[in-house]
């Protein structure tokens, strides 16, 4: 992640007021745009696999395709959905419904809870490499030396070269990059692969050490500022 990260938004829509006024809207959240006119253009841009926001004109050609795509994709991050439509209505998969007509105002408030779960989102997902060599124990008390090569909100990744179970439990002290002390930490197996490398997902943090790691985390999140107060 670059110093300053930012979020990537696909605008579909065709009608000239929605997208003037959301264009701009986004770029007051600092949020990189891609207008694209049809759907099936939007569709292959997301084959790319780095698009945060979707803001989908419900009155295009093949907008509720392009949500069924989204929605049954097997992208391990999917993006926050803004949906623009006549009328207010909670549609399932839909995050946010901005209704029409949009202004600069109602899009900034629909923006603000879209960039909200953004950020959840993008904090649950991003890993930070750490490569610690640290010894973990686990449930039979044996003891063994790992490597803690990522960590993130909600698990670490490790190579090791014993043969770790999927659902086995580990427990460890992580020692991170300017920090004095270790946190300790306890951390179920969730994937395995060939060559030795895990993904853990966090069971156990003392209290303490979970608001140390988590200023830390935030330390290291560097997201383009909105112009905006998000």
């Amino acid at each position: 992640m670059t110093p300053e990260m930012t979020f990537e938004c696909l605008l579909v829509s065709r009608n000239p007021a929605v997208v003037c006024s959301m264009d701009q809207v986004l770029t007051d959240f600092a949020i990189s745009t891609r207008i694209c006119c049809t759907s099936l253009e939007a569709a292959s841009r997301l084959e790319e696999g780095s698009t945060d926001l979707i803001v989908i004109d419900l009155d295009e050609k093949c907008a509720w395709e392009l949500l069924q795509e989204i929605w049954h994709s097997r992208l391990k991050q999917k993006p926050t959905i803004v949906a623009v439509a006549a009328e207010a209505q909670t549609i399932p998969g839909i995050h946010v419904v901005l209704r029409k007509p949009v202004t600069k105002e109602s899009g900034t408030r629909s923006l603000r809870v879209a960039y909200s779960r953004m950020l959840q989102e993008h904090r649950k997902h991003v890993r930070y490499a750490v490569m610690a060599l640290v010894q973990a124990t686990d449930e039979q008390n044996r003891t063994f030396g790992v490597t803690v090569t990522n960590i993130g909100d909600g698990g670490i990744g490790l190579t090791s070269r014993e043969t770790l179970k999927i659902g086995s439990i580990l427990t460890l002290h992580l020692p991170l990059p300017g920090l004095e002390h270790s946190i300790a930490i306890q951390a179920r197996v969730m994937w395995t692969r060939q060559y030795g490398a895990a993904g853990c997902e966090f069971i156990r943090i003392p209290p303490l050490d979970l608001n140390i790691m988590h200023d830390w985390l935030r330390g290291r999140c560097r997201i383009k500022k909105p112009l905006v107060d998000s």
